[in-house]
């Protein structure tokens, strides 16, 4: 892979300028914007304006990765959000995986989003669970991208820094108590078989959600980074269903959760 001032070609970060309704696209952990690039794109054609930052740490090699904390992807996200919201009115917030465990944190902060989309927001990841209990490894291999279509190519790491596994863990364990504070409208997406987190993480999710204004759309096609596979135009759609309907009536008294298979 070729690279560009250290930043992996096709991992950068990217900016479509559109509508006064903006749209911040936070990809999942070891992967970069190029993961959620097409939706991004479609986004951006339906008039949105669109912001998919590249989290720290990420896209560039794993000796980066390994210096960065939590904070500092959730830092990423934060300004990343307080951009497009000086040119934006609304903003949703869209996350993948990780993404989605950031989207959290950050629609806990900001009172004012508009509403968050999460993608199999990680709340546990089993593989590694066996490192909670320590090691002497500072790195470990990762297995390819969990994406049912063939065709597909993600740009990830084919490595972890131990580091960087003890701070997603970290932001895994800080979530949940975030999700009874967060007030805006959701949507939630869930691929069945799904190899790298549980689906039961999204029903979780789904489940404590305070607000009555939730949907749940279940992926049967699509395994974990759903942004890029079988089902991605249908992510579209029905994010966009989303969002139209919460600028039509949201006033409405008969806002009320909606639950489809």
């Amino acid at each position: 892979m070729s690279r560009t001032q250290g930043v992996i070609s096709g991992a950068e970060s990217f900016f479509y300028n559109g509508s006064d309704t903006g749209i911040l696209i936070v990809h999942g952990f070891i992967g970069t914007p190029q993961s959620v690039k097409f939706i991004g794109q479609s986004f951006a054609k339906l008039g949105y304006t669109v912001y998919a930052p590249r989290l720290a740490g990420h896209g560039t090699n794993i000796y980066d990765l390994e210096k960065c904390t939590y904070e500092d992807w959730l830092n990423s996200v934060v300004e990343a959000y307080k951009r497009l919201k000086k040119q934006c009115g609304k903003v949703y917030c869209i996350g993948q995986s990780m993404g989605g465990t950031l989207t959290l944190l950050l629609a806990e902060r900001f009172k004012e989003l508009a509403g968050i989309i999460l993608i199999n927001t990680a709340l546990s990841i089993p593989a590694y669970n066996y490192l909670k209990n320590g090691t002497n490894l500072n790195y470990i291999d990762e297995g390819l991208p969990d994406i049912k279509d063939p065709s597909v190519h993600e740009i990830t790491y084919s490595r972890v820094p131990i580091n960087a596994v003890r701070e997603i863990q970290k932001l895994m364990k800080l979530a949940p108590g975030s999700i009874k504070n967060i007030e805006c409208p959701a949507l939630c997406f869930k691929s069945i078989e799904d190899h790298v987190v549980p689906h039961e993480n999204t029903d979780r999710i789904f489940r404590e959600l305070p607000t009555g204004n939730k949907w749940l759309r279940v992926l049967n096609e699509s395994y974990h980074v759903a942004t890029m596979d079988y089902e991605k135009d249908r992510i579209i759609e029905d994010s966009h269903e989303f969002i139209q309907w919460q600028q039509s009536y949201l006033n409405d008294d008969e806002i009320g959760g909606c639950e489809v298979g």
